[in-house]
């Protein structure tokens, strides 16, 4: 672990940086999730803090908001609160922008093991124009376990700005390829109205969900090949609209199918 000597002879950015990584890394040890080798004291986390008090660049109210946390942090040895709260603080003055609670490597990096996805869940997502809803749809997929993704050539860039923010990481660590849908293997059934309901559909362990553009749906090519395979699945709604973003829609099918399956292979809980 730096000394607190070598912390403050640091840039001041690259400080702020290093003390919220090391926040990070104590936040998770107070839970047990250990990022690295060395264990963090409860006294070093308490004398970085006092760094931050008494660093004259912040505004005054911050530095009042940063004394109140670190009387906390002594008379709460042990509380996440306080960490948690600090380290937000830091990551907003930094401008990064995180979820608020997700599982990183050594490294600070998004990170995701075996024991968090299921094998055989895949995605096909048809022709979804919206780089927010195709960032979203990357989020959900790997929050419910889903191993890979496949686009169509009219899907949105998942790499484009505004898909990385809404997806919040999880580009990075759910494999993902462009694929016709000619090309698509193993059982196959589509999120569409005209379909089974939600609540009676039996999902399978092992296919592909399709999930049509938001405007046209899925395609009636796309459908025929559901159709011959495992059908498609339907989202009873009872409102004057009838039908949902396709990325809420998405969500509601994703946890669906989750939780019908993972009794049945029993993976690691997802810990969010």
């Amino acid at each position: 672990m730096i000394t607190l000597e070598k912390l403050l002879k640091l840039p001041r950015h690259q400080r702020l940086r290093k003390i919220e990584k090391i926040l990070t890394q104590y936040e998770y040890q107070l839970v047990g999730k250990q990022l690295g080798t060395e264990k963090i004291s409860d006294e070093y986390i308490q004398n970085m803090v006092y760094l931050l008090v008494q660093d004259n660049e912040f505004d005054e109210p911050i530095r009042e908001y940063l004394k109140n946390k670190y009387l906390e942090l002594q008379t709460q040895i042990g509380s996440r609160e306080p960490v948690n709260r600090i380290r937000h603080l830091l990551l907003s003055l930094l401008g990064t922008s995180v979820a608020d609670w997700d599982f990183i490597d050594a490294e600070g990096r998004l990170s995701r093991t075996r024991d968090q996805y299921i094998s055989g869940m895949q995605v096909f997502l048809e022709d979804i124009r919206s780089p927010f809803n195709v960032g979203a749809m990357f989020r959900t997929a790997e929050c419910f376990g889903v191993e890979k993704i496949y686009l169509s050539s009219f899907c949105a860039d998942p790499l484009h700005p505004r898909a990385e923010r809404s997806a919040m990481g999880c580009v990075a660590i759910v494999p993902w390829e462009r694929r016709s849908l000619e090309n698509l293997d193993g059982p196959l059934f589509a999120l569409e109205t005209g379909g089974i309901p939600l609540n009676e559909f039996m999902f399978p362990e092992n296919a592909t969900m399709i999930v049509g553009s938001e405007e046209l749906g899925v395609s009636p090519e796309a459908l025929q090949l559901a159709d011959s395979s495992l059908g498609r699945v339907s989202i009873p709604t009872i409102g004057a609209k009838g039908s949902l973003n396709v990325a809420v829609a998405f969500g509601i099918a994703m946890q669906r199918w989750h939780q019908s399956i993972a009794h049945r292979l029993k993976p690691q809980p997802l810990d969010r």
